[in-house]
């Protein structure tokens, strides 16, 4: 049986429901990964999936309802039961606190194409240089384990208001861990990708030979407070989570550390000492995102009445200074801000700031290299406190060399915080989140230099 196409099941979504007002979403979805491990590629596969969103709405006495309801399809009789799904589940709701006009009116130029595909070839390039790479790392007594995947999304949205927008997303990450072959030393590289062309295979493998090269010695060192560079992987975990926490309603109700003592946001308070900017751009050429909301459901940072709200270039923080956090139409009004919806990439930039990871480095008298974080969970939401693990990579730095490995320690800091106390960055450059990346793989940040880590215990994680 066939599968109706992405747009037809738009519209016959919207002609069976018997609500009000009525909006589907249509995500088209193919991926496409590779596996390996000791030295072998394990598995591979190639997955399709279609599905359908449908949020109904229904005119009440005191507002307007909706109800939401997601599943995969394959047939109209699939199709049908989902849109009477919504209907009911909007019929038996009260009014939605944030209720909204429907945005109405604007039509995709690509609407009529069918959704785009990935395959197993996106790898054509990438698999005979992993076979080179695992041969390279047998002959010198390492042991590689890891993976490569590749989404592509396309999604298409229409209202009974007129919407017909479309959007294909290519998604590609891959992370590879590097061990000695007696297991007691290990490294790991990632990254974000658009189609695997730029990928170097060959590349990753020399920065894990030299990571694991480093940890031929090892020292143990205690918990403390340590001069520490954190590489633009280990920024982004960081980031990240600050950004997810930036909602308004949040803020506005006090509770998240965007909230300012007494009541309301902090929203034109200075976050750091120095020219940051953090900012989400759907057009920022590395990391290109969907330039319009698509969403399931309402919550925090979110609201169904405002699919279809175009997206563009904010400016979260500028100049050190936070300029603005996540809203909604309705939080909009509550805070008397302007309408900035969250956007699917995140940038930070230090006015300034260039050179790299490694000029960084150099300038450490005595400190340590952090390559990345993991298990990373919040302590404190009104100062953002966060704990976590290094993990797969810390290193000594004596007189601006690596001189050794060194054990794992929990951390607690506050990204918010690390913004102000950081005290050199390199050049903004694509990063990919070990932690979060596999939701939000989309992310630009520097290194940065903080003289005084917490590094509050010592981990027994290997």
């Amino acid at each position: 049986m066939t599968t109706p196409l992405p747009q037809e099941l738009v519209e016959r979504a919207l002609e069976a429901s018997r609500s009000d007002r009525c909006i589907a979403i249509v995500r088209a979805e193919t991926s496409a990964n590779l596996r390996w491990a000791n030295n072998t590629l394990t598995t591979n596969g190639v997955m399709q999936r279609v599905t359908l969103s449908v949020v109904a709405f229904v005119d009440k006495d005191g507002g307007t309802a909706a109800g939401a309801v997601s599943g995969t399809v394959a047939t109209l009789d699939q199709l049908r039961r989902l849109v009477e799904s919504a209907d009911a589940a909007a019929a038996s709701s009260r009014p939605a606190d944030d209720a909204a006009e429907l945005v109405a009116g604007a039509v995709s130029p690509h609407w009529d194409q069918p959704p785009e595909e990935t395959s197993i070839e996106v790898y054509a390039e990438v698999a005979p240089a992993l076979g080179e790479a695992f041969d390279r790392a047998e002959s010198g007594g390492r042991i590689l384990y890891g993976f490569v995947d590749h989404d592509v999304t396309t999604t298409y949205l229409g209202s009974t208001t007129g919407l017909r927008l479309r959007h294909t997303q290519p998604t590609g990450h891959w992370g590879c861990t590097g061990k000695t072959a007696d297991l007691a030393s290990s490294a790991w590289v990632g990254g974000a990708t658009r189609d695997f062309r730029d990928v170097d295979v060959a590349g990753f493998d020399a920065e894990l030979e030299r990571r694991l090269g480093w940890s031929q010695r090892t020292v143990d060192l205690a918990a403390g407070r340590y001069d520490t560079v954190l590489p633009p992987t280990a920024v982004a975990d960081l980031m990240i989570y600050a950004y997810w926490v930036a909602s308004a309603r949040t803020a506005q109700d006090g509770q998240s550390v965007f909230s300012r003592p007494g009541g309301g946001t902090r929203i034109g308070d200075r976050l750091s000492s120095r020219a940051v900017h953090v900012y989400s751009d759907p057009a920022y050429d590395a990391l290109r995102a969907i330039p319009f909301l698509a969403t399931s459901a309402s919550g925090e940072t979110a609201s169904v009445f405002d699919n279809g709200l175009e997206l563009a270039r904010t400016h979260w923080v500028r100049e050190g200074r936070l300029e603005a956090l996540v809203q909604t139409r309705e939080t909009a009004t509550l805070t008397g801000q302007p309408v900035t919806p969250q956007v699917d990439n995140l940038v930070v930039e230090v006015d300034g700031a260039e050179g790299s990871l490694e000029e960084l480095v150099s300038g450490v008298e005595r400190g340590l290299l952090v390559t990345c974080l993991w298990y990373i969970r919040e302590v404190d939401p009104q100062t953002l406190l966060l704990t976590g693990l290094t993990r797969d990579g810390v290193y000594l730095v004596e007189n601006g060399e690596i001189t050794a490995g060194v054990n794992n320690f929990r951390f607690n800091e506050s990204p918010i915080e690390l913004l102000d106390r950081f005290t050199h960055a390199s050049a903004t450059a694509p990063s990919f989140s070990r932690e979060w990346g596999d939701y939000f793989p989309r992310t630009a940040t520097p290194a940065l230099r903080v003289p005084d880590f917490n590094m509050s215990t010592v981990s027994q994680a290997q």
